[in-house]
């Protein structure tokens, strides 16, 4: 019998681990959530990730071989340590290392935007949709913005384990200052909150994204702005990933992605900026959810068992 797949997605509030039969069967035989507890540092974060695998070990009688796991960053190839994480505590620290060493087994680490568009390539829309897929960009806008690139069915990391991450791009200036250091990156335009703050800034109300939209639906001004800086800044940040990569599909995450409009006028965009006559590329909504990020987290390890 194939040795099941063990995927840990380890998130800023919760830490969820799957148990799957194979690549081939994604029916979870085992799944458990625990909280991250990230505010009491780094080491109760290791320590609560090695209390999540005994729980999952001992509640479904099963063992790991080694473990895949989505983490909030990258790990540096060289260095060997984490960096680019929204969860601080892990930057600077060597996740992968004090992993095994307290499980006794081999981890895969991958960032989280990696193992969405795995999750996707694998079981979800471009499964469905693209099934003959080569290269696939997966895309997350939400709070923040990130990417992933999965070639032939596995993640291309890069040289400096960053490929993918299209949210530090320089996108326009209006963006403003960006936490990383830079001005104007993509995550500065595209990102919910900054969305939301391009809509403030035009008529001093606060309004979440899911208002803004609906707003927009309704005809308001404000909104309407908002909407149309989306979706020309969605065509114009895609397409230097389309002309660099042109990939076989684009698959969008995070709650910026459930606009239904990025699929059409976002589309529509992107068309017009490309460098080529025509757009081809189906730009996809993701069909697996939250569950995305632990599927992909187990999909990191499914062909060394």
């Amino acid at each position: 019998m194939t040795t099941a797949i063990w995927g840990i997605d380890l998130g800023g509030t919760k830490i969820e681990g799957i148990i799957l039969p194979s690549l081939t069967n994604p029916q979870p035989l085992f799944r458990k959530r625990i909280a991250t507890e990230a505010e009491k540092g780094y080491r109760h974060i290791v320590a609560q990730i090695v209390l999540l695998v005994n729980q999952m070990i001992g509640e479904s009688g099963l063992r790991p071989k080694r473990i895949g796991i989505g983490t909030p960053g990258v790990l540096d190839p060289v260095l060997q340590t984490m960096k680019n994480c929204n969860s601080t505590a892990l930057n600077g620290n060597p996740l992968k290392t004090d992993l095994e060493k307290e499980l006794g087994i081999p981890v895969v680490l991958a960032n989280d935007a990696n193992c969405f568009a795995l999750a996707e390539t694998h079981w979800g829309a471009i499964k469905q949709e693209v099934p003959d897929a080569r290269l696939v960009f997966g895309i997350i806008m939400g709070t923040g913005v990130g990417g992933g690139i999965v070639h032939n069915g596995q993640i291309w990391n890069g040289k400096h384990g960053i490929a993918g991450e299209w949210g530090h791009i320089f996108l326009d200036e209006s963006g403003g200052p960006c936490y990383c250091g830079r001005s104007g990156c993509v995550e500065t335009v595209l990102s919910g909150p900054s969305l939301q703050r391009y809509y403030f800034s035009l008529c001093q109300q606060e309004k979440t994204l899911k208002q803004i939209v609906e707003l927009a639906e309704a005809g308001e001004a404000a909104a309407v702005a908002t909407m149309e800086r989306l979706h020309m800044f969605f065509g114009k940040a895609v397409s230097i990933l389309t002309n660099l990569l042109d990939p076989d599909a684009i698959v969008v995450g995070g709650g910026v992605g459930n606009i239904a409009s990025i699929y059409t006028r976002g589309r529509a965009s992107l068309e017009k900026f490309i460098f080529n006559n025509r757009l081809d590329t189906p730009v996809l909504s993701p069909s697996l959810g939250d569950s995305a990020g632990v599927f992909g987290a187990a999909a990191l390890v499914a062909d060394q068992n």
